[in-house]
């Protein structure tokens, strides 16, 4: 490649005359500006105040409630006595996540018929030893006397009926199903624990179609002031016409409260199975799910909340 100024050529190289810097006085030793008062600070126009005091208001309002529902709950008491599955958030484990209430504009789909009861593919000894522990932790407004620790059957069944404000619901006790929750809800019934109580938990959602009662204090977080032991095994089902335990999500948490299963149901084998509603009960309790959820009443925050059509307990007959 050629250079510029043509073929086999360099360009004269020019270079600039050197020049010597000429040499300046050196200033003045010790001299400084004149002393001038400092000059405040602007001040921040109101306009600025409020809106940096806004945007502060902002910022926290938005970290309070992603505390409060960005994880469904954050801020809610673990020992509610729910149901789980769909994800009730407490108590029975039965689901919750959705973080507001809502009644389904369509009627409830009802399944009709019956679900098959599970059974045990190994039966339990006979009889099985009981024992119920104390809990200081849960509320008891209503004192009662723990159910006798000992042994227990484990076969045959007790009739019971509750009547209530919304009908008559029969049950059928299954001892070889849990003879130890069997004796806890008879001697709970025969004590009048569960009078004057009210069902306050109704879920009409897909998955989770169940009446929760039993709760002195109506809110679920309530119980008879102790604990029972989980009676659960692998091949436990649920569908409609289950009676079964609520608890907490901690194992051998159960007391007091139980659910009804009317529908569709999915949660896993750690609710225990103590009988069977029988088809008038189901008909009165496919009468409070058609009413649907009283949205003018707090809920848990998952979709469920206290049934429209009350369901008070004005009396238990046991055997």
């Amino acid at each position: 490649m050629s250079e510029p100024g043509g073929p086999g050529q360099r360009p004269e190289e020019q270079w600039p005359p050197y020049s010597y810097p000429q040499h300046q006085p050196y200033p003045q030793q010790h001299q400084y500006p004149p002393w001038q008062p400092p000059v405040p600070p602007k001040k921040a126009s109101p306009a600025a105040v409020v809106l940096v005091s806004g945007s502060a208001v902002v910022v926290i309002l938005m970290t309070l409630a992603f505390l409060a529902w960005g994880y469904p709950g954050f801020l809610r008491d673990p020992d509610v006595k729910t149901l789980p599955g769909i994800s009730p958030g407490g108590s029975a484990t039965l689901a919750s996540p959705t973080p507001t209430i809502t009644t389904p504009s369509t009627p409830v789909a009802l399944p009709g018929g019956r679900a098959p009861m599970p059974k045990r593919t190994k039966p339990l000894a006979n009889p099985v030893t009981c024992a119920f522990t104390p809990d200081s932790g849960s509320p008891a407004p209503k004192k009662v006397a723990l159910p006798p620790d000992g042994p227990a059957p484990s076969s045959g069944t007790a009739e019971v009926r509750l009547a209530t404000s919304a009908g008559d619901i029969g049950l059928t006790l299954d001892r070889a199903l849990a003879p130890c929750t069997v004796v806890n809800f008879l001697s709970l019934a025969k004590q009048g624990f569960y009078d004057g109580t009210s069902c306050h938990r109704l879920s009409v959602t897909a998955g989770l179609q169940m009446l929760q009662c039993g709760d002195p204090v109506g809110d679920g977080t309530g119980g008879p002031g102790y604990t029972i032991r989980d009676e659960v095994f692998p091949e436990l089902t649920y569908g409609r016409g289950v009676l079964a335990m609520a608890k907490t999500n901690q194992p051998d948490s159960g007391g007091s409260q139980f659910f009804l299963v009317y529908g569709e149901i999915n949660i896993p084998p750690e609710y225990t199975v103590f009988g069977s509603i029988d088809d008038a009960g189901l008909e009165v309790v496919d009468k409070v799910a058609r009413g649907g959820i009283d949205q003018s009443k707090p809920g848990i925050g998952d979709g469920s909340g206290p049934p429209k059509i009350p369901v008070k307990f004005t009396h238990v007959t046991t055997p």
